[in-house]
């Protein structure tokens, strides 16, 4: 095989593209991977899981040390924010992952092209741009792992330093007055509570009428009421018509969602993040006639083939929720099937995270999505407020809620709000992914004290027996 032949080219090198390349190369297939950043790691490496995570983390620090320490008995005074010795954190988080990454490229002997890639037909990537430009490489298999961009809205125009996207967010200079977050998801509620923490007045305006609205109704209202409480405000069903900037700041015009009277908010920073759409421009789909729906989403089968043969595409491009871990999952899938192997994901397993304070994490179908398909089924909630080891360390909002057949007890859904959610989730997820039943958590042992006991009262609650309330 020639120097610019080779068994599979992946296009983009984020979370979905470099697991999907190093896959390829264990199985022995010769591969490539396209990337136009200076960096690997796509978005989330670059600007958006790994360093929101920094960044909130090192927040979390800052507010438990101004205000939750005294009732732990340790006494701090004159905490101060070093913003640039935060921002500086973030960064070294960030370059040690993305060099993380092309070390795994060369110990897998992956060929890293630098540059924009089009596909110049279903076997040929060309670089349009980047250092490489004018390169053309060829494959057997070709792989879109292009992942998102923040969808954008009219009349608000961004500049990434006033009306800024999650990367603006991630860069500001000094700690704003007053910000306005348009959009109640994951990504504003997680960028909105780590400036709310450093001292800026959040308002987050969000069109629908509740935050967080593709999970559990309950979660989303509990979760309300404990960022108001922590000072965040809330204007829900408004939606925002326009911005505009001046040297003084950003002014909103905000308006009810079902029609009327408008009125202004004034803000220093404006974050939009009302979600995010693929990121296809100039790869080059309508000229090879690759089918996409209404959204720019890449339509594929269920080994993830577009309707060129050779074509595949996975992650934020692809229909299902935009996630690094469902994307990674799909990377490793496409590469399987390319080498002739059998692989499965069960799209019922995988997790969302909200990695706030407390943090809220989900699997599976929520209450409303199983009364909506008439899925008879129990219910099971066990609060942190009655669990000892979240006592012990002053974290006791929150809940776990646990949904199984009626029947069956097969578990269907879990939902979490409270402290280390994301991680407490995954008991679940592996319960999920193997079929398991609520009395299957009940009568696993879990080491005491813990918060995962709480996990396991809500499946003693599924039957009415909890032993702790």
């Amino acid at each position: 095989m020639s120097e610019n032949q080779y068994d599979v080219v992946v296009v983009g090198g984020g979370p979905g593209g470099y697991v999907a390349a190093i896959r390829a190369a264990q199985l022995g297939l010769k591969t490539a991977c396209v990337e136009m950043r200076a960096t690997l790691g796509g978005t989330c490496l670059n600007v958006g899981c790994i360093p929101s995570k920094a960044l909130l983390h090192a927040s979390e620090r800052f507010e438990e040390a101004q205000h939750g320490l005294d009732a732990l008995g340790v006494r701090t005074s004159g905490v101060k924010l070093d913003l640039k010795g935060m921002m500086g954190h973030k960064d070294k988080v960030v370059g040690d992952n993305v060099k993380g990454i092309e070390f795994l490229f060369k110990k897998n002997k992956i060929d890293w092209i630098k540059g924009k890639g089009k596909l110049k037909s279903g076997t040929e990537v060309e670089i349009t741009e980047g250092p490489d430009k004018g390169k053309t490489v060829a494959a057997k298999n070709i792989i879109i792992a292009t992942g998102s961009e923040s969808t954008p809205i009219p009349g608000v125009e961004v500049d990434e330093k006033q009306i800024v996207t999650s990367t603006g967010a991630l860069e500001l200079g000094k700690v704003p007055k007053k910000m306005v977050v348009i959009g109640g998801g994951v990504i504003g509620l997680e960028l909105g509570s780590v400036w709310a923490r450093l001292g800026t007045d959040v308002t987050v305006v969000e069109f629908l009428d509740r935050i967080l609205p593709t999970n559990d109704g309950e979660v989303s209202k509990n979760f309300l009421r404990i960022l108001k409480k922590q000072g965040m405000a809330f204007k829900l069903s408004s939606k925002v018509t326009s911005a505009k900037t001046a040297k003084s700041g950003v002014t909103l015009t905000v308006e009810p969602a079902a029609g009327g009277d408008a009125e202004e908010i004034k803000a220093d920073v404006v974050l939009l993040s009302v979600g995010r759409r693929p990121y296809t421009e100039g790869l080059g789909l309508e000229e090879l006639g690759i089918e996409t729906d209404k959204r720019g989403v890449i339509q594929v089968d269920d080994h993830y083939r577009t309707n060129v043969p050779t074509v595949y595409a996975i992650g934020d491009c692809i229909p299902g929720a935009m996630l690094a871990h469902k994307a990674e999952d799909e990377g490793v899938a496409v590469a399987e099937l390319i080498a002739g192997q059998k692989p499965h994901i069960n799209y019922d397993a995988i997790p969302g995270i909200v990695y706030t304070w407390p943090e809220v994490a989900s699997v599976g179908k929520t209450e409303e999505e199983l009364k909506e398909a008439g899925i008879a089924y129990n219910a099971g909630k066990f609060p942190f407020t009655a669990n000892g080891r979240a006592r012990a360390m002053n974290a006791t909002e929150g809940f776990v809620k646990i949904l199984a057949d009626k029947t069956t007890d097969k578990v269907l859904g879990c939902h979490i709000i409270g402290p280390d959610a994301g991680g407490l989730i995954h008991e679940i997820v592996t319960i999920i992914e193997f079929g398991g039943s609520a009395e299957d958590v009940a009568r696993t042992c879990h080491g005491h004290p813990t918060l995962n006991e709480v996990v396991k009262e809500a499946a003693l609650a599924v039957d009415n027996r909890t032993i702790h309330m």
